[in-house]
């Protein structure tokens, strides 16, 4: 059997849909399954049982002898979540919780980690462990994520494979539930639908012109190719960027979305708010040498690419994957 934890959820939905498209049905998934807006995420997926995250433990230790493999993507991944108490709850003592049964029991381990600890980039976006204790994340949810990384690194026993993933921005089907931390090509496209335009927030950064604000966008079908990777393939365990290692602009995701929709760019931009000004990132990218190191050397989807097929196949009809 395979774990999907967050299995309701964005990536671990998408992984689910992947998995059972390569005729894995024997899957557990984990998750709060009470939250109707992303039952839908789990609609004709195939899979053996769900199983409340409450109750995941109890049930692992009576059957993990079964278990091949573990997924912990679930969290509470909002970035403006500042209850620092439900943040070390859910995204670093249950994470403990789980490295722990899974050395205990000999499970390879494969659990989210985020670019968000990386800060400002101060020390850029290397995924060397060398500066993980370095690291200043700027909001708690960040915080709780680089919090679990050095304590993983500085563990004697260990799962006997582990991978902590540092998903940049990643976009792509199923994330109709994600409100205002979903992508912003989900936010584009609602826009464009309501209004006709696009708004983007104005550069307050002489270096860069208004729209000219870089990111790391990675497809959501590339992230989970990625963690499929990593669990049939013999690599070495450790901390893993997951971007494409190619920033574009916020400009060039605007248009991609207009031209997906066959309109012309309207875009319109406005100032940042001041409560984020001073901590707004203008480049983010992944440094993905490690992971390429390690045998992998499938091609990332372009924004083009992976925004077309978001918003063809899945964003104009409201389908998920």
């Amino acid at each position: 059997m395979i774990v999907v934890t967050g299995a309701a959820g964005f990536i671990g939905s998408v992984l689910v849909a992947k998995l059972n498209k390569e005729h894995q049905s024997n899957l557990i998934l984990v998750d709060e399954f009470s939250k109707s807006e992303k039952a839908k995420n789990l609609e004709n997926k195939s899979f053996l049982a769900k199983i409340d995250r409450e109750i995941f433990f109890d049930w692992l230790e009576i059957n993990h002898q079964s278990v091949e493999y573990i997924f912990h993507i679930g969290a509470r991944s909002a970035t403006t979540e500042f209850n620092v108490d439900v943040l070390n709850k859910l995204n670093l003592h249950y994470t403990q919780e789980m490295w722990e049964a899974c050395s205990k029991h000999s499970i390879p381990l494969i659990y989210a980690s985020s670019a968000a600890t990386y800060g400002m980039g101060e020390l850029g976006y290397n995924d060397s462990h060398e500066i993980v204790e370095q690291l200043q994340p700027l909001n708690p949810y960040g915080r709780s994520k680089n919090d679990f990384d050095k304590w993983a690194l500085k563990q004697e026993k260990t799962p006997p494979f582990w991978a902590g993933l540092k998903y940049f921005n990643v976009y792509g089907p199923n994330e109709y539930h994600k409100g205002l931390m979903a992508s912003v090509i989900l936010h584009a496209f609602n826009q464009i639908k309501n209004t006709g335009q696009v708004k983007l927030f104005k550069s307050h950064h002489s270096d860069y012109k208004d729209g000219m604000q870089l990111r790391d966008f990675v497809y959501v079908k590339d992230v989970v190719d990625i963690m499929l990777f990593l669990m049939k393939n013999k690599v070495e365990s450790g901390i893993y960027n997951v971007g494409t290692g190619h920033a574009q602009t916020f400009l060039d995701l605007a248009n991609a979305t207009f031209y997906a929709l066959n309109l012309e760019p309207n875009i319109v931009f406005v100032p940042t708010p001041v409560n984020i000004r001073d901590k707004y990132q203008y480049f983010t990218e992944a440094k993905m040498d490690k992971l390429r190191s390690q045998g992998y050397s499938a091609k990332f989807s372009t924004l083009d690419e992976g925004v077309k097929d978001y918003v063809r196949n899945y964003l104009k009809n409201e389908l998920i994957y």
